[in-house]
């Protein structure tokens, strides 16, 4: 059976739904994306394992081989899109639409569309004799909670040593990206009548406490922690929302705050929350309130490869740009952390992903191709 061409296949893509969210009524599986990636992979003759995600109903990964042996390439990317606002678009979000020398549609740049371009890749080298081996890593859930990528282990992948993540970089490689972290404090004290302070322990004036200490931890990181290679070069955290207490005349019984981090690579998530949940053992004592500190997702950690990494120096040979950085997380700390060499390339524009009318620049069809042969020839053919 003959493979759909690249724009039917582009297409395809589109219209299979899988939203990934937080929000269990916006929640879709991904299976049959997974489904239709591995039916064209056979077509190719890659060796297709779907990998079922616990805990997970209707979430899998794709790990389509083809070769075997130690070292290889991997081209990886997610399945999931964001959810979107159909109302809020011009084209149709779950089909192909070309126009104004664009390919419109959820997905197109973030970034089910990268699946299509290796398969177009490939097309090329159907005939070559596979030295070391292909694998391309279809993950499910990067949109939310990245179960997908946090569900892999070493044995999955077959000790490759190279990866590359088709995310939207605009065709210049990425080594490095800032973490992510999102948390949320919750302060219980002792509600009363606000006539006499006496009667309770005030939730909203210990998390002033709170905030305070945080904003000062906050100053301390970027004292400490300064990497030039990020537009904002110190890590970041940002106050998000804040809820708490009922009515002027009460003592405030109950305040959260929602916050989020974002460190740079060589920061220790954990150890940032560990020195944050010292701190909050102390104001809890001094202010006579009960405070808990959770995370409201695992987080990213940070990433980083090395500049003289042969993926790394593959990936600006053939675009012809030097290694940088992003603002935004991927699952490349996870796939260094399963001992690859990762860098993040791909053809879509960041400021495209998640919003309404989301396109893929016809122009970089071509060139994203021709990189990605490039790359499967090197580290797959000799």
């Amino acid at each position: 059976m003959a493979l759909p061409s690249l724009r039917a296949q582009f297409d395809a893509l589109l219209q299979t739904q899988s939203i990934s969210c937080s929000q269990p009524e916006l929640d879709q599986s991904n299976l049959d994306v997974v489904n239709l990636l591995a039916a064209w992979f056979e077509d190719l003759g890659f060796s297709c394992r779907i990998q079922p995600i616990p805990d997970e109903p209707g979430k899998a990964n794709l790990i389509a081989t083809l070769g075997s042996g130690p070292g290889g390439l991997v081209l990886a990317g997610h399945t999931d899109t964001v959810p979107c606002d159909p109302e809020l678009w011009k084209h149709d979000p779950f089909k192909l639409t070309e126009a104004d020398g664009r390919w419109y549609g959820l997905g197109s740049c973030d970034m089910k569309s990268f699946f299509a371009l290796v398969i177009e890749a490939l097309k090329e080298y159907t005939d070559h004799q596979f030295k070391h081996p292909l694998i391309i890593l279809a993950t499910a859930d990067e949109e939310s909670s990245m179960s997908g990528a946090q569900a892999l282990a070493a044995s999955d992948l077959s000790n490759a040593r190279h990866a590359v993540i088709g995310e939207p970089t605009g065709l210049k490689p990425v080594r490095v990206h800032k973490g992510i972290m999102m948390e949320r404090i919750d302060i219980a004290g002792q509600s009363g009548h606000s006539s006499d302070p006496s009667l309770g322990s005030n939730a909203l004036e210990a998390m002033h406490r709170v905030i305070g200490d945080l904003l000062s931890m906050r100053k301390q990181w970027q004292k400490r922690w300064n990497d030039p290679l990020f537009g904002v070069p110190v890590p970041t955290m940002n106050l998000g929302c804040i809820h708490g207490g009922d009515n002027p005349n009460r003592i405030c019984g109950k305040c959260a705050l929602e916050f989020d981090i974002r460190p740079l690579p060589g920061m220790d998530p954990d150890a940032l929350r560990a020195d944050i949940r010292q701190q909050l053992k102390i104001i809890a004592a001094e202010q006579q309130v009960d405070i808990s500190y959770n995370p409201l997702f695992p987080g990213v950690p940070p990433f980083e490869t090395a500049a003289d990494a042969a993926i790394v120096k593959a990936c600006e040979q053939l675009t012809g740009y030097t290694a940088g950085s992003v603002a935004f997380a991927t699952e490349g700390p996870y796939l260094n952390r399963l001992g690859m060499q990762t860098l993040i390339l791909g053809p879509g524009d960041i400021d495209q992903a998640h919003q309404p009318d989301e396109y893929l620049e016809m122009d970089r069809i071509d060139p994203a191709v021709k990189v990605l042969r490039g790359l499967i020839k090197q580290f797959c053919l000799t």
